[in-house]
């Protein structure tokens, strides 16, 4: 029942921000060529759809996003559970973390621009670059956040170190890095877009964004807008949902 409830109050919560968005169009606070009605954007949004232009742009997108996160992922978790785990790692590569951490990640564009030129392949670097230091910053925190009893206990009853790494650590880990892992996906979603309108893309949300801007088509733009929060969304519950439903959840460590 509360599960239902949830859902319903993010309904109406979407039903109160359309019928504010009407009563402005309808008001005429800006010019309907400024800002669209629903309708109009809905419009757009089919027509953008039927003829490719939105999925060919969402699936270049999704293209950079993917190899950019699975990049940032794998560096992230695994220079995060040896800053955990190994002493003078942790001290070297600390104060290199907790300084780029908070520069924002579209700081480095054109320096990346400068140094691999345009296209896809900056785009994913930066994108690997920017959200490697949220996976690291959480998985290193999970590290550290384990038990110490619980490691204590399995060097007593004679475990490995491995059995430990692989048994005690990780899964006691596991939900700081799903968190960055989280946080780095929707860090890596937000920058990807505003890069595409920087770096001279030829396809890509971001570059349909940019590109509408110029010839004043709000409805495009917020079209566009809109595709990017429902894929966003989508990621969110269909990967990371489903994945925490099958680990921390089902282990106990989580209530669902």
């Amino acid at each position: 029942m509360s599960r239902l409830s949830g859902i319903l109050l993010g309904c109406v919560a979407f039903v109160v921000l359309a019928l504010a968005w009407q009563a402005a169009y309808w008001a005429g606070v800006f010019p309907p060529r400024l800002f669209p009605s629903l309708a109009t954007v809905a419009d757009t949004l089919g027509r953008l759809t039927i003829n490719g232009t939105m999925l060919v742009s969402a699936a270049a997108t999704l293209f950079r996003l993917l190899f950019g996160f699975l990049l940032a992922g794998v560096v992230g978790v695994v220079v995060g559970l040896l800053m955990g785990r190994v002493q003078w790692i942790e001290d070297a590569l600390l104060p290199i973390v907790s300084f780029m951490y908070p520069i924002p990640g579209i700081a480095y564009a054109p320096l990346f621009v400068l140094w691999f030129g345009l296209g896809d392949l900056p785009a994913i670097l930066l994108v690997a670059v920017a959200t490697s230091f949220t996976v690291i910053i959480n998985t290193w925190k999970g590290v550290k956040a384990v038990n110490p009893i619980w490691i204590r206990s399995a060097h007593a009853m004679g475990a490995s170190e491995r059995s430990i790494f692989a048994k005690v650590i990780l899964p006691g880990a596991l939900p700081y890095v799903l968190t960055g892992l989280r946080l780095g996906l929707a860090s890596a979603w937000r920058i990807l877009v505003a890069v595409e309108m920087l770096m001279s893309v030829t396809q890509g949300l971001g570059w349909l964004i940019f590109g509408s801007q110029q010839f004043l088509n709000t409805d495009v733009m917020l079209a566009t807008i809109a595709v990017i929060g429902i894929v966003g969304m989508l990621l969110e519950r269909q990967v990371f949902l489903r994945l925490e439903q099958a680990t921390i959840v089902r282990w106990g460590m989580m209530s669902a």
